[in-house]
């Protein structure tokens, strides 16, 4: 249970800190561009990196810290470092069959799935 409480209370700070790096983003560039979006999920991956090969390979950050962290804060910030990190993982082991199977996978439900729910919202209006 207190795993589950420090990737909640993790949560909440990443969205919270998407919030303003978007509100930021909007005030210095404008909104002709999504440079908040592209903020949190460069930055997303790279953290999530970085704390996930020092927790796991390196045993600097303690796994309790880790979760907080990365499915916490990172899940809150972004859910694109999740998936990146996954994908650098299957092609650091070898397995570029699954890696891009993921990748295409990842994209085109998305999008797919991006598509059904605007026709859905159209639907329900």
């Amino acid at each position: 249970m207190s795993r589950f409480l420090l990737v909640c209370l993790g949560g909440a700070a990443g969205s919270g800190a998407r919030y303003l790096v978007g509100l930021g983003a909007v005030r210095l560039l404008g909104t002709a561009f999504p440079w908040g979006t592209l903020a949190v999920n460069v930055a997303g991956c790279f953290l999530i990196s970085l704390v996930m090969d020092l927790g796991i390979h390196y045993g600097v950050i303690p796994d309790d810290l880790r979760i907080f962290l990365t499915a916490g804060v990172m899940g809150g910030f972004t859910t694109y470092s999740s998936f990146n990190y996954e994908l650098l993982t299957h092609l650091g082991r070898g397995h570029y069959g699954s890696a891009v199977l993921y990748l295409v996978l990842t994209v085109a439900g998305c999008f797919a799935a991006g598509v059904l729910g605007i026709l859905a919202a159209r639907l329900a209006a």
